[in-house]
């Protein structure tokens, strides 16, 4: 009856408990969130603020343009906020030493996390809801309003160095313009009005651009050009010649038809684009796309085989089978040309340069059409994968940021700040990295938009392990240590003077440990052949620990402990000679026996332990005629100043 009680007691304050860690988290999620999300909607809107400064656009434009932009970074804010507030959920729990109380009460880490494993896990779906249902169609608001914005005030939009086309029935080129003065200089336009016979072609030294009061056309001044103008004529319909005018001018205006208003463009061209499409639509329009391929491969294929190889089947060897058909043919092209007369040689000539030509481009465009295909499918294969890791990537920043929180121990918005960002900076750099090179195709979509994953999740698994083992993560000591036993490096002794003596050394008992131990030395060297290479067998499948030489070094440091109360200056500099013995280096390299099947497996990883492993051997070796060498110097110390 007791037990019972206990444990509805425990389960009640484990239920107390997860609800207080949830609202500490909850609190906290709200706030980063917003926090996260004005971050990224301002990183995000630098890459658009061209399009918003000077346009005139109205209150209510702008309102949607930040709402939409709002909607489609909502995905992205979501696991910053929760690898943030997490962070500091924790942080704040073990710098108040309240996590230290909970882990004494018995409840272990991952038991503290389960309230907030289960919210972290409804924002994950959460999350890949918002992003098949609401991300879409805010995509495909934001690219309309987008394009749209970029389509008014077009004088503010004409580039340098190229053809603008955003006039209707119109091309223009500006070679420079003057932002301050409104100028544009070395016009050049191209003015189509119904068929190819009226066309007109303007060019001027220098010119201005305004829009008309009632914004629905556009008064071009220009300055110092000539007019090129075709005239349509009936009584030479036939005829292949085409009259114009040219009309030389020093001020001339012209009216050009262009609604400067706003107005949203047509959203059919956006229908395409695979980030304005749920998952269900971009697993049936990948179907569709893959069909579209084939047939178009099919095609080729029949077109290949008809117009290049004249066969009906081409099997594995095409490329031989039409060099020996050519080389049979009793034909010498070479002959037949020397024969023709000159002028027949430059028709000939002519016809396999066009139709050379005409290959070349027919090839070009397969190949463009194909490639278009390919890179469509591609990028709603992308998207659709990214949908899921990005989702998913809630649930990994959790493991991250909680575990950091608890094991750094620092709330508030100092280091929590810090290590999220450099977080958010390693996945974005990944996540980046895989869709730009998924995007041209250098990886598949899968690896691309998978990586960031990868590479994150491994640092999830780590730390939530060494969180709940209480293990040190950022302790330098124990980096510097493994570094130091990975490359074989080791410590030398540092044995000072004493300033209080309680004891004095054992001089006589001292004296004859040393000498045993001296003996013991050269039994071991004789005994286990350190210079030879060691077994292989035994050393990665069949592992004996070497009691003895650990008992040796046991037994000598316990010497040097008794010896280090001594007074006497040359003892105490003969005792820091002594080498600090690696006991188990030489004789296997990890301590878990599938560590080293595996190791062994690996052949160049097993082939550098091994040697590694040699070298350590030949390293004992060298130790052990040290400690010699300084036991005979301790011996005949104590011999000359303390035994009579």
């Amino acid at each position: 009856m007791l037990t019972n009680s206990y444990l509805c007691t425990l389960m009640f304050r484990i239920k107390k408990l997860d609800i207080f860690i949830a609202k500490q988290f909850g609190l906290l999620f709200v706030g980063t969130f917003f926090i996260c999300q004005f971050v990224l909607m301002m990183q995000f809107l630098w890459r658009y603020v061209d399009e918003l400064i000077g346009k005139g656009l109205s209150l209510e434009i702008l309102a949607k343009f930040f709402w939409y932009m709002g909607l489609m970074l909502v995905p992205q804010a979501l696991p910053l906020a929760i690898l943030l507030s997490s962070l500091i959920t924790f942080g704040n729990l073990g710098e108040s030493s309240e996590l230290t109380a909970i882990k004494a009460a018995g409840i272990s880490l991952m038991q503290s996390f389960r309230s907030l494993i289960i919210i972290t896990i409804l924002i994950m779906l959460g999350s890949l809801y918002f992003q098949n249902v609401v991300g879409p169609n805010a995509n495909m608001s934001f690219a309309q309003l987008l394009i749209s914005m970029k389509q008014k005030s077009p004088e503010l939009e004409i580039p340098e160095g190229v053809f603008y086309d955003g006039i209707p029935d119109c091309n223009l080129y500006v070679q420079k313009k003057d932002l301050r003065t409104g100028m544009l200089y070395g016009l050049m336009i191209y003015r189509r009005t119904g068929s190819y016979e009226d066309q007109a072609i303007i060019l001027a030294d220098s010119g201005m651009m305004q829009s008309t009061a009632e914004k629905r056309h556009l008064l071009l001044t220009l300055y110092n050009g000539e007019w090129f103008e075709n005239m349509r004529s009936q009584e030479l319909a036939g005829s292949a010649s085409v009259p114009y005018r040219r009309e030389t001018y020093s001020v001339k205006r012209i009216v050009l038809d262009f609604d400067a208003g706003f107005n949203l463009a047509d959203v059919a061209g956006l229908s395409s684009d695979a980030k304005s499409k749920s998952i269900k639509k971009i697993v049936h329009d990948i179907d569709s796309l893959n069909d579209v391929a084939d047939s178009i491969g099919r095609a080729n294929y029949a077109y290949a085989k008809a117009a290049y190889y004249h066969m009906d089947s081409i099997s594995k060897r095409d490329s031989l089978r039409a060099i020996k058909m050519a080389a049979t043919k009793a034909m010498n092209t070479d002959t037949l040309f020397n024969r023709l007369s000159k002028s027949h040689k430059q028709q000939a000539i002519g016809m396999a340069v066009s139709s050379v030509a005409n290959m070349n481009n027919d090839l070009e465009f397969k190949s463009m059409l194909s490639q278009d295909l390919e890179r469509s499918i591609r990028l709603h294969k992308i998207e659709g994968i990214g949908k899921f890791t990005l989702a998913l990537s809630c649930l990994i920043f959790f493991f991250i940021g909680a575990p950091l929180g608890a094991i750094i121990r620092k709330g508030g918005l100092g280091i929590p700040v810090i290590i999220s960002v450099l977080v958010f900076i390693i996945y974005y750099i990944c996540d980046n990295t895989g869709y730009r090179m998924s995007r041209l195709g250098v990886w598949s979509p899968w690896f691309g938009k998978s990586i960031a994953t990868a590479v994150l999740s491994p640092l999830a698994i780590f730390f939530t392990y060494k969180a709940n083992n209480d293990s040190t993560v950022f302790s330098m000591d124990a980096y510097v240590n493994f570094f130091r036993r990975l490359l074989g490096l080791r410590l030398k002794r540092h044995i000072d003077g004493k300033e209080v003596i309680i004891e004095d050394p054992n001089y006589a008992n001292d004296a004859a440990e040393l000498q045993r131990l001296s003996q013991e030395v050269t039994d071991y060297a004789h005994g286990h052949k350190l210079m030879h290479l060691p077994n292989i067998i035994k050393v990665f499948f069949k592992y004996e620990p070497d009691h003895e030489i650990e008992r040796i070094s046991e037994e000598m440091e316990a010497v040097i402990e008794d010896l280090s109360n001594t007074r006497d200056k040359l003892i105490l500099t003969e005792i820091n000679h002594y080498p600090i013995l690696s006991v188990k280096a030489h004789t296997r390299p990890f301590e878990h026996r599938w560590m080293n099947i595996v190791a062994f497996i690996l052949l160049p990883i097993g082939i550098f332990l091994y040697i590694r492993m040699w070298s350590f051997r030949l390293r004992l070796l060298r130790d052990l005629r040290t400690i010699k060498q300084t036991n005979a110097s301790i011996v005949n110390r104590i011999n000359e100043a303390y035994i009579k």
